[in-house]
């Protein structure tokens, strides 16, 4: 059963993209599906199966319900369209205005079974044996099958309107920025992509979006038989779990509160949109309302419209701006804090015990963020008063400073023409957007808990100060020496790739061409427009600097945590002349 299980679901998925990347033929076209819906019923099968082998079938049940949901919807949809010639998901989803609901519901199922199919893999221990890997590599590797999958995906003929399809630099560019969750891009999503393509998209913010605390955590945790000690005290440390082994069950908690927090702003977003804002359909209303909140929580900045939240007529949907503000601060602010601050058994424990605070690092990373969009809403105010608020009442330039301060944390999204800022203003960005948000969050940039560090350190030297102190605790200077080392090694590469725009680029001045150097490794998604006609060079570093940011600030700091070569001997001190 488990080696047809492979075969099928693999199968399944190959099908699934031939049929809506590639196949124009309706008759093919509707082969392909009865052959997808037989395997599915294959599926079904062999579900009943270990139904029947399980020595406890409740407990199995228990453990396998969304499985058994998911199996049971297809044993009813397949008797009714195939039996009784009544096509249940099709009639359920077509009564509410929401195409193609046949071919989501074919492909929530292959990508269920097909995560299904990872699992197995990797907890066969014949298996485990060639993939003893370390975490930090594990999470390399898998951005970067996503980004060559998603960039294989977008230049297939049936996901673009292009007639001539999408060039492979330009395909990498965007599966790039979508799973490193940036936000540049080189064509405009809403028009270029067709609407499968538009759901690879997704996809892809989704998965890059939960990459960093929940796929690396969760594969390495699935290769429990080939990880050591090691690997659960960087999943501790990821996390901020209260034990080694309990970071491996705060992993539920993260997917389940995710979920929920897209669920509510989707649901937000949708009602929020304005009476002037138009629609094709229900279905479509629905979709842009996912979209939006999911690229907004995962701080990706993707939008389906082409000048983003600028575009009218939902540039003037106020609330709807507010909402995916605060989808970006939760997305921001990062998941430690937020099962800290917002978990029911961490309120109802402070309910029981008020003199109980948060954490020190909820504390940081909220009173940091606060104080940075803060600036940033004052900064923007006064600086573009009279010129991309001019237009505005005072109230909505207030709205729109307060959007664009937030945005600048790694979300992209924007509310006014950013090409025509001033250059001040473009400063403030990429000082905000090198800063970024806080740990095991879904944005980039150095964190903010690195320039609190670097900051006290800062402190500390020019007082004199032998120990850096923040809330009553004291931080080791490795704390200190790994914020150093992520700040130098994100500026030098900064400093680098800028140096190599100007020379692929020079139509372009350097203040524009920073910004978009900074948001690409911040993973902001901030441009001025000057994206799409950069050279295969200046898209290349682009690429490396957005993967880099999203990987390489996690991985150094990984590095710096494993073991060290011991050594039993100490040189002789000497003094260098320093400043």
């Amino acid at each position: 059963m488990r080696r047809t299980t492979y075969l099928l679901t693999i199968l399944s998925v190959v099908l699934l993209v031939y049929a809506h990347g590639v196949v124009e033929s309706p008759v093919t076209l509707r082969y392909l599906f009865y052959a997808i819906d037989a395997i599915l019923a294959v599926f079904v099968l062999i579900y009943f199966l270990r139904i029947l082998y399980a020595f406890e079938r409740i407990k199995f049940l228990k453990r396998t319900w969304f499985e058994g949901i998911l199996m049971l919807i297809i044993l009813v949809n397949q008797v009714g369209t195939y039996l009784l010639d009544i096509p249940v998901v099709y009639n359920v989803f077509e009564s509410i205005g929401i195409p193609l609901s046949v071919e989501f519901y074919r492909l929530l199922v292959s990508l269920y079974m097909l995560g299904l199919l990872i699992i197995e893999l990797l907890e066969t221990k014949v298996h485990l044996k060639a993939l003893r890997l370390q975490p930090s590599t594990t999470f390399i590797m898998s951005f970067l099958f996503l980004i060559f999958a998603g960039a294989g995906l977008f230049m297939l003929p049936k996901m673009t309107n292009a007639p001539e399809g999408m060039r492979f630099i330009d395909a990498l560019f965007v599966a790039t920025s979508a799973s490193c969750v940036t936000g540049l891009s080189v064509v405009d999503p809403g028009t270029y992509f067709t609407f499968s393509g538009q759901v690879v998209l997704l996809l892809l913010i989704q998965l890059g979006g939960l990459g960093i605390v929940t796929f690396a955590t969760f594969f390495a945790s699935l290769m429990r038989q080939g990880v050591g000690i090691k690997q659960y005290v960087a999943m501790h440390e990821l996390l901020e779990g209260e034990s080694l082994f309990s970071s491996k069950g705060l992993l539920r908690q993260l997917v389940y509160l995710t979920f929920l927090i897209e669920g509510i702003g989707a649901l937000l977003v949708f009602m929020t949109w304005g009476p002037n804002v138009q629609f094709d359909n229900l279905g479509s209303k629905i979709f842009y309302s996912v979209f939006h909140a999911v690229s907004a929580f995962c701080n990706a900045g993707f939008s389906l419209y082409p000048a983003g939240l600028y575009t009218e007529p939902v540039r003037f949907s106020y609330i709807m701006h507010l909402v995916i503000a605060f989808l970006i601060i939760f997305g921001g602010i990062g998941f430690p804090t937020i099962l800290d601050v917002l978990s029911p058994k961490a309120m109802r424990a402070r309910m029981d015990a008020p003199w109980k605070n948060w954490k020190l690092m909820s504390r940081i990373t909220i009173y940091t963020s606060a104080a940075l969009i803060a600036i940033g809403t004052v900064g923007f105010f006064l600086l573009e008063y009279f010129n991309t608020l001019s237009t505005l009442s005072f109230g909505e330039a207030l709205v729109a400073s307060f959007f664009q301060s937030v945005s600048t944390r790694t979300a992209g999204f924007n509310t006014v023409d950013i090409s025509l800022l001033t250059t001040p203003t473009m400063l403030m960005f990429i000082f905000l957007m090198f800063i970024g948000a806080s740990p095991g969050s879904t944005g980039g940039g150095i964190k903010t808990t690195t320039f609190v560090v670097i900051l006290l350190a800062v402190s500390a030297t020019i007082r004199n100060k032998k120990y850096l102190e923040i809330g009553n605790r004291t931080i080791p200077h490795s704390v200190a020496y790994k914020a150093f080392s992520v700040f130098v090694f994100a500026a030098l590469l900064n400093m680098l790739f800028l140096f190599i725009l100007t020379i692929s680029d020079p139509k372009f001045d350097i203040i524009r061409l920073a910004l978009e150097q900074v948001s690409a490794f911040a993973t902001v998604g901030y441009s001025t427009g000057i994206t799409a006609g950069f050279s295969d060079v200046g898209k290349t570093v682009l690429i490396l600097s957005m993967y880099i940011g999203r990987v390489g600030t996690l991985t150094l700091a990984l590095a710096l945590s494993t073991r060290t070569i011991a050594a039993d001997y100490k040189y002789p001190q000497t003094h260098l002349a320093v400043g």
